[in-house]
């Protein structure tokens, strides 16, 4: 009844996600404005600069007056950096980045992105810095340390005195890992306006002359017409998939999906699912720094567990299991920066539903190897009928509703209460029921 619902559930969910995908398709893809604005959150990431570099080019086709980006971001990968400050460094739009709301922050890539905007402007109560290069990968070597915190350095810098901004302070953030408030990052040049809101932004940048891939642009922004932009469906899901916690679950219910369909062969439904899943998954290991020894060693722990219902091994394979799984989701993602590492919330009940899972499998198929035979020739063995006559080399009996060819050990009567012992090329071998009570006592 539990794996029927399951079932029924899981049919829902596939469909639902079809939806969202026909949704996503037929998200519009332009929209007509003279200011777009895009809110982006979270970490930098290719999704991310993918959003962000397909609204550039919206508001290059559309002749826009300027695009904001409201950005929030802890931080990110450095190629998806990189990729955002080459969009803007190449559009025609003039490219405001606003750091908002309140309490948001633009650390690490995001002073890169910040620094590298036409006009750069902070709510009160956020703050810029702290874009000292880490490698996703895990710790460097001391030489190769400084060759990144150089290269890191030498980039922002010749932002900064692109944009015309304090290089000086922009160093820092990177060597130093310096982070400061919106009033100081006024103060110092590190950005052009502090706004409390989209409107006054607006309003302060107004007439402003910047200097863009296609020349000199003079920002207007008085009566102009605003276009808010979010991320489509698409962009939202690929977003969410890209959490080293979601890709982590997407793993693991590929492995359920793909183990359901070769215990049972043409349910087509969990395979389907589990596979799409293991995609997803796959697809999310690109933008994180997956170490393949755990992903190696979350493989050995699931195999371990399908040894255990082959093997008798007393409980040793699946504690071998646990431990290997365990080990490997906590190897899995190598990095120092929090957003890119595994929550051992998420580890321990996933290890624990896992080896739950497959030591109820274990017990169900050892249960239905210890059941008798219901159906066939072997179902007969046991079941107790009435000869229907004289029964010792051959004779006849009426068991379930049939009468079969049966022999005898000893003399049997017709109409005596007899028990199934064996059947032989559908012959069956039948002592008394008597007999069979006296063996027992």
């Amino acid at each position: 009844m539990i794996i029927q619902l399951y079932f029924v559930y899981m049919k829902k969910i596939f469909f639902v996600f079809l939806a969202i995908c026909a949704i996503s398709f037929f998200y519009p893809l332009y929209s007509c404005a003279d200011i777009f604005v895009i809110k982006v959150n979270g970490v930098v990431n290719p999704v991310m600069s993918e959003f962000i570099s397909k609204n550039v080019d919206m508001a290059d086709r559309e002749n826009s007056e300027a695009i904001v980006i409201e950005l929030d971001t802890p931080g990110g990968l450095d190629t998806s950096m990189r990729s955002i400050v080459k969009k803007i460094n190449s559009s025609k739009t003039p490219v405001i980045v606003y750091v908002s709301p309140g309490g948001a922050r633009a650390a690490s890539a995001g002073v890169f992105i910040t620094m590298a905007a036409h006009i750069a402007s902070m709510a009160p109560g956020t703050n810029i810095g702290a874009a000292h290069p880490v490698g996703v990968g895990g710790k460097m070597d001391k030489t190769m340390s400084e060759k990144v915190e150089n290269d890191a350095a030498a980039y922002i810098i010749s932002i900064a005195e692109q944009r015309k901004r304090n290089a000086d302070w922009a160093e820092k953030a990177v060597r130093e890992s310096l982070s400061i408030t919106e009033s100081e990052a006024l103060k110092m040049n590190v950005i052009d306006h502090v706004s409390p809101d989209l409107t006054s932004l607006l309003e302060a940048v107004d007439n402003t002359e910047v200097e863009t891939s296609a020349g000199k642009r003079v920002i207007k922004t008085n009566g102009v017409n605003i276009a808010y932009r979010e991320m489509s469906i698409r962009h939202k899901v690929l977003d969410i998939i890209s959490d080293p916690n979601i890709a982590y679950l997407l793993m693991l219910l590929g492995f359920y999906g793909i183990f359901f369909e070769l215990t049972n062969p043409g349910a087509i439904f969990p395979g389907a699912i589990g596979t799409l899943a293991l995609i997803l998954a796959l697809y999310s290991f690109q933008t994180l720094p997956v170490n393949y020894a755990g992903f190696m060693l979350i493989v050995l722990g699931v195999v371990l567990f399908i040894l255990e219902i082959k093997v008798t091994s007393f409980g040793m394979l699946t504690i071998g299991g646990i431990i290997s799984m365990t080990i490997g989701s906590i190897m899995l993602f190598d990095s120092p920066l929090p957003f890119f590492s595994l929550s051992l919330k998420v580890i321990l009940p996933a290890v624990i539903i896992t080896a739950l899972f497959f030591s109820l499998t274990v017990y169900l198929v050892v249960k239905a190897y210890k059941r008798r035979p219901v159906t066939g020739a072997e179902g007969l063995v046991g079941l107790t009928g009435k000869a229907k006559t004289d029964i010792h080399d051959e004779g006849q009996v009426f068991i379930h509703g049939e009468i079969w060819s049966a022999w005898s050990e000893e003399p049997i009567q017709a109409g005596e209460a007899v028990v199934v012992e064996k059947v032989d090329n559908l012959i069956l071998k039948v002592r008394t029921q008597d007999s069979e009570l006296r063996t027992k006592k």
